[in-house]
């Protein structure tokens, strides 16, 4: 393929207004690569972390945001078999989303669910990605487990209440209103935490505490999550949206038996996702095509509006998923 293709940039690290349209070449796919024409892109955290200049992406990515998409195969690279020009995809991006073509690997690529439209699709990837492996690969949810979700109403949050509701886990939640926290018992929490009103620490007490809690805020969330484990629990920290650095109590690690774990996504190798998005292919792209799980979705905003989209994702009014329509 050749010619050129609008697109999204980051002109320079800072807030929103400084996501402008561009036009680009059009890129063609590498070893085990696929070119997608994207309909609807994915509007997530980490690109707005990119865009504030603190998650470079990897050397080898593209340089303009966006982490998912969906669209059509439009071009294979060699040693590519199990993905074919027409077929329409959802994948997760090494980056380069906000523009009309994007490549990534084709072991990242998984097709739309049936039934499900392409604007929806968009909005799986990152997300389903991020809960499949953080939840369940790494935190090891088990049926019966209690299970406290931070940030229920956002598109981590509402797609861990499902996920988690779905595999027989109780489920608890944190929010800051009453809508979002009337959103998280919609769609199966079993008690929604207003932040603002209650301490998450407390309303767990009486249950014995959280075997497993997936936060994105870190700062002094951490050593009230430490408090709020029951013993032998597990903490998984996906983001640090109050700050990297606290003091934390390791005696209270030790003498109770917790696991504090995490991960981003972004800088895992091909392999890592690969292997992530077999087992949504077999556990949860199932429940998609059932209907039991969906994403919830907040807004849409033409691609030459990302920088609208951002605001919007910043002022955390949003609830579920924000994407850009390219296609």
């Amino acid at each position: 393929m050749t010619g050129t293709m609008n697109a999204v940039e980051i002109t320079e690290a800072g807030g929103p207004d400084v996501l402008k349209p561009t036009t680009r070449p059009v890129p063609e796919p590498r070893h085990g690569e696929v070119v997608i024409k994207v309909a609807w892109a994915g509007v997530n955290r980490p690109d707005a972390s990119q865009r504030a200049g603190a998650y470079p992406p990897p050397k080898t990515a593209s340089d303009l945001p966006g982490l998912e998409a969906s669209g059509e195969v439009v071009s294979v690279g060699d040693g590519v078999s199990r993905v074919k020009v027409g077929d329409k995809v959802c994948a997760l991006l090494p980056g380069g989303g906000y523009a009309e073509y994007v490549a990534t690997p084709a072991a990242h690529c998984l097709p739309v669910p049936e039934g499900m439209g392409m604007k929806e699709a968009a909005c799986l990837p990152e997300t389903f990605f991020t809960v499949w492996t953080n939840v369940f690969m790494r935190g090891g949810l088990k049926a019966g487990e209690r299970f406290l979700v931070h940030g229920g109403s956002s598109g981590i949050g509402t797609t861990a209440i499902q996920l988690a509701r779905e595999f027989g886990a109780r489920v608890f939640t944190t929010a800051g209103s009453d809508e979002k926290c009337q959103t998280c018992l919609d769609l199966g929490a079993e008690r929604a935490i207003n932040y603002k009103d209650e301490d998450f620490v407390e309303v767990l007490k009486p249950e014995g505490g959280a075997n497993l809690i997936l936060d994105m805020v870190a700062g002094d969330y951490l050593p009230r999550n430490l408090k709020c484990l029951a013993d032998d629990g597990r903490l998984v920290q996906i983001a640090v949206m109050q700050g990297p650095k606290v003091e934390m109590n390791l005696a209270q690690v030790m003498v109770r038996r917790l696991t504090i774990t995490g991960s981003t996504l972004r800088p895992q190798s091909d392999e890592a996702k690969a292997k992530i998005a077999e087992g949504l292919r077999e556990h949860v792209w199932p429940l998609l095509e059932a209907g039991k799980v969906a994403p919830v979705m907040d807004s849409e905003f033409p691609l030459a509006d990302a920088s609208k989209a951002h605001a919007r994702l910043e002022s955390s009014g949003h609830i579920g998923k924000i994407v850009l329509k390219v296609g």
